[in-house]
């Protein structure tokens, strides 16, 4: 019981964080004004790291392992 209410005090946080940041790259990519363009897109990097700190750990080392198997089988393949 107490681990489903740790996962839901996660999940929360995170899908408002990650909300703001998809909005804020709609906005980026739909507005024709620089500075909403510019403010939309800090904004979304901002969201994008906040939302790391809510991500469970196993999540956040699959992003740091990923990049390092990417780039093994780039150098495999280019043998």
């Amino acid at each position: 019981m107490a681990e489903n209410v740790e996962v839901i005090i996660m999940i929360i946080p995170l899908s408002i964080t990650l909300m703001i940041a998809s909005v804020a790259i709609y906005l980026c990519v739909k507005t024709t004004e620089e500075i909403v363009k510019v403010a939309a897109a800090i904004t979304a990097l901002l969201c994008l790291f906040v939302s790391l700190f809510f991500v469970p750990w196993p999540i956040k080392l699959l992003i740091l392992i990923v990049p390092f198997i990417f780039e093994k089988l780039q150098r495999v393949a280019s043998r």
